[in-house]
């Protein structure tokens, strides 16, 4: 199989195939904790370091594992990487922790997960793997960020609140007040919010890539026309 470039892997995971913006994958979590931009920030990061794991645990062993057992071996391997992040997560972020709750075991549930690992890890080398995993990660944990930043933003008028469950003392510092005495807008923070934010990403993210597909095609005749001359 020839090896896909890391420039391609890049694009793919953080636009062409986006998990949040594109597949649609790993909603429940991503609909339900984005209340906050730290929330975002740390579900998607533990969601990165199991994609990270897995990805390289299943190129490492893909020759290795007959096809009829891989997977069951692969959710094992995802299980065991959840369980790893959950713990390390329950005794240095408890904080945050507690607040993600059942969502951090639910990473094993996570169909870009396995996805990843049966639709590219097990096909490609380890270099190739781990990119494609940093750029799937890093791609879904933006959308987070974005998302619970603009729920926090219109809900709450702050930005970075509660930043200290993640990074201790100095992130009592990063809180943001945008908006002072904001009395605050419900229906962002809630469920309903979240459809409707998610909603407005996918459609900024089509109408982008309709004006690029546009100027596309406005430029194919002028480059047929250049090198017809």
């Amino acid at each position: 199989m020839s090896e896909i470039s890391y420039t391609q892997i890049n694009k793919d995971g953080f636009w062409n195939n986006n998990v949040a913006l594109v597949q649609l994958l790993g909603l429940c979590p991503l609909l339900a904790v984005t209340n906050t931009t730290i929330n975002g920030l740390g579900l998607g990061l533990a969601t990165t370091l199991v994609l990270l794991i897995s990805n390289l645990a299943v190129s490492s062993i893909r020759n290795v594992v007959r096809a009829e057992i891989r997977l069951p071996v692969f959710m094992l391997i995802i299980a065991s990487a959840v369980t790893a992040i959950e713990l390390s997560m329950n005794a240095y972020f408890h904080g945050l922790y507690l607040i993600l709750g059942i969502f951090i075991p639910l990473i094993v549930t996570n169909c870009a997960i396995i996805g990843r690992a049966e639709g590219f890890a097990s096909r490609n080398p380890i270099p190739q793997a781990l990119m494609d995993a940093l750029a799937m990660g890093l791609g879904f944990t933006i959308i987070l960020v974005l998302l619970g930043g603009m729920r926090e933003l219109i809900g709450s008028g702050t930005l970075f609140a509660n930043a200290h469950l993640m990074f201790g003392e100095l992130g009592r510092e990063m809180t943001i007040t945008v908006i002072e005495d904001y009395r605050g807008f419900l229906l962002a923070i809630l469920p309903p919010g979240a459809f409707i934010g998610l909603g407005l990403l996918i459609a900024i993210k089509n109408i982008i890539d309709a004006r690029a597909a546009e100027r596309s095609r406005q430029r194919l005749p002028i480059a047929e026309a250049e090198a017809t001359s």
